[in-house]
């Protein structure tokens, strides 16, 4: 919890404790005299009164205000003080208001108990109350405070990603028509080969040294025909089309389905599911795609007597939470930029393709993709949205 880091970090002990329960009861009458000088500054600063819509607000903000002078002095600084601290960051946040105005806000408040402390209490006294008093405002202010980090922090991850989507989508629009006429003309090689190979194999009586060149170049246009119909899957994807499906049993199924894979290199495959059921409205075909390309993936990464999980989890209403866990030796620093751009590859013989098409299909969704990484293995939570 955070409230108890910043209590041991400003030391605001049991002594501190007492002199705020006191503190209280001396400046509960004046609570609604320094509500209103807190709104004369709040007026006199345009900036600050940019944010207020009129005076039944005006209202609701004085009544919150005089809550939170009570329940700041009062406590106790438990997970519901931290909680009703944290929600007011939050509107703070949303209404727009600047963060600066939370220090000269705060400093009006502080000024108000200094003015009454310094008439309620003798000089030596006065000066251990204001010591407890600039202990509780530091900790309320970091607890509003937070949450203008928060915003930013997803605003910068929510760029990135619009970044990375924009990016993506161009590449799509520029590629998709070029694919398409390439597999025409492929499609006709491949079929004149194979005619071909069929009229050698009469003549020659099924020579190897004339009919297994043919065999080559028909089995590169087959692998070229495969990478295309894959690059086609990112560049042109279908319409997504979901449905209430459970995730769980398509976990279930991409774990049977490479068991073969897992057990020829040597790596434990697991499901991890805290749920026996976890339904959501997705594409069931997508999904399955994705979750095959990232349990693919964490096998290979992992190698022999390595072990992957696959965790469903329901956090809450909101959200589905797909887990692919490996303990295998992480992704590289100079790699996780560019584990999503198409035809990059760091395996042997990979098309690349594979993490483009899940994040391009997770994104259909409105999902996201979070990775940690080191050198103990990698996690990648996808998240889809349950509504």
């Amino acid at each position: 919890m955070i409230l108890e880091q910043l209590i041991a970090y400003v030391g605001l002990d049991d002594t501190d404790r007492g002199r705020l329960l006191a503190l209280h009861d001396k400046l509960q009458p004046h609570f609604a005299a320094i509500a209103e000088r807190f709104y004369e500054a709040v007026w006199a600063n345009p900036g600050a009164a940019s944010v207020l819509q009129g005076p039944e607000q005006i209202e609701r903000l004085r009544c919150t205000l005089i809550d939170w002078m009570s329940t700041g002095l009062l406590g106790p600084y438990d997970a519901k003080f931290e909680a009703k601290r944290s929600r007011i960051g939050r509107v703070h946040v949303r209404i727009g208001l600047a963060q600066q105005y939370m220090f000269t806000a705060t400093n009006v408040v502080r000024a108000a108990y200094l003015d009454r402390i310094a008439e309620l209490y003798a000089a030596d006294e006065a000066i251990l109350v204001v010591r407890s008093v600039d202990k509780l405002l530091d900790i309320e202010l970091a607890l509003m405070l937070r949450h203008y980090q928060l915003d930013s922090e997803e605003r910068l991850v929510s760029r990135e990603r619009q970044q990375q989507s924009d990016r993506l989508s161009a590449l799509q629009t520029m590629s998709a028509g070029l694919a398409h006429e390439v597999r025409n003309p492929l499609n006709a090689a491949k079929l004149q080969l194979e005619l071909l190979e069929r009229r050698l194999r009469r003549q020659h009586d099924d020579d190897p040294k004339v009919v297994e060149p043919v065999g080559l170049a028909r089995d590169e246009i087959q692998r070229l025909t495969e990478l295309l119909n894959e690059f086609l899957s990112f560049a042109r994807p279908p319409d997504l089309h979901t449905e209430e499906h459970d995730v769980v049993a398509i976990a279930r199924h991409v774990i049977e389905l490479e068991r073969p894979l897992a057990q020829r290199i040597g790596t434990a495959l697991a499901l991890d599911s805290s749920a026996d059921t976890a339904l959501a409205p997705v594409d069931p075909g997508k999904l399955h795609q994705v979750v095959q390309n990232l349990v693919r993936n964490g096998i290979e990464a992992a190698g022999a007597n390595g072990h992957v999980s696959v965790a469903v989890a329901l956090e809450n209403d909101h959200a589905l939470h797909i887990r692919i866990a490996d303990d295998g030796p992480g992704i590289p620093d100079d790699v996780r930029p560019r584990i999503y751009e198409p035809f990059f590859s760091t395996k042997e013989g990979g098309t690349g393709m594979g993490m483009s098409i899940v994040h391009n299909f997770v994104a259909m969704h409105g999902g996201r993709i979070d990775i940690a990484t080191s050198s103990h293995g990698t996690l990648i939570d996808v998240a889809i949205p349950r509504r």
